[in-house]
């Protein structure tokens, strides 16, 4: 039993040497936190549009039908302008009636008709075709154009050229706090990031009859910007 205890013992002082004792502890050097925010620019190489066909009938079953085959059409249209399946997704189907009422408000209102809408959400990778994109869905029937909202098809290199910015400038200015107090930067203690993918700006866009058979509709792709948000911590010492 003594030999049991002292081995306890031992083994208790060992982990109270491993472990330590917390007034042991060195002390930390003055902490100072820094936001910074980095951007980067590119000139968009990507376009997201909708497209799609909205068509009336009496009926409800007309309505549809004839969608169905303004659809098809378009479809092809898509498909002949070089893109990809996987570039093309159904974003709604919709069909409600119309309802008509007497002029004095009175009576119950009545169905006049139906309205079959479907729409579809189009990525086109070659920028330099999105004029002529557009042109050849209105031309296909498409009698709803929204878009274009442009960005970035790679963004995480310019990602990371906005994060080194905004280390950059973090870095900077820890040390300019730390040369006032006649000390160093020892280290980064934590960093917390947020950012911002460049943010697109969709607008209606009307598809007009061209005035001649060479007109194709322009497009400006301008430049997006990313930001990088970074939230630091830098220990400075003597």
């Amino acid at each position: 039993m003594k030999v049991v205890n002292l081995s306890l013992i031992a083994l208790l002082a060992l982990l109270t040497a491993a472990c330590g004792d917390h007034n042991d502890r060195p002390e930390r050097g003055t902490l100072v936190s820094i936001s910074a925010t980095g951007e980067a620019s590119r000139v968009p190489d990507v376009a997201s549009i909708s497209a799609g066909v909205v068509t009336e009938a009496a009926d409800s079953k007309q309505a549809m039908a004839d969608n169905a085959a303004q659809m098809q059409t378009l479809m092809k249209a898509i498909k002949k302008a070089g893109i990809d399946d996987k570039d093309v997704q159904t974003s709604g189907i919709s069909l409600y009636p119309h309802y008509t009422t007497n002029r004095n408000g009175a009576g119950k209102a009545e169905i006049d008709g139906y309205t079959a809408r479907n729409t579809v959400s189009i990525k086109v990778r070659k920028l330099e075709k999105l004029g002529e994109v557009l042109d050849a869905l209105a031309a296909a029937g498409a009698n709803q154009i929204n878009g274009p909202s442009l960005e970035i098809g790679e963004p995480e290199p310019v990602m990371a050229e906005a994060r080194q910015q905004a280390l950059d400038k973090a870095r900077a200015r820890a040390e300019t706090y730390a040369k006032s107090l006649d000390m160093k930067v020892l280290r980064i203690v934590s960093i917390s990031e947020s950012g911002s993918g460049g943010m697109p700006r969709p607008m209606m866009m009307e598809m007009a009859r061209a005035k001649t058979a060479d007109a194709v509709t322009p497009v400006a792709p301008g430049e997006t910007t990313v930001s990088v948000n970074l939230d630091l911590v830098f220990e400075l010492d003597d």
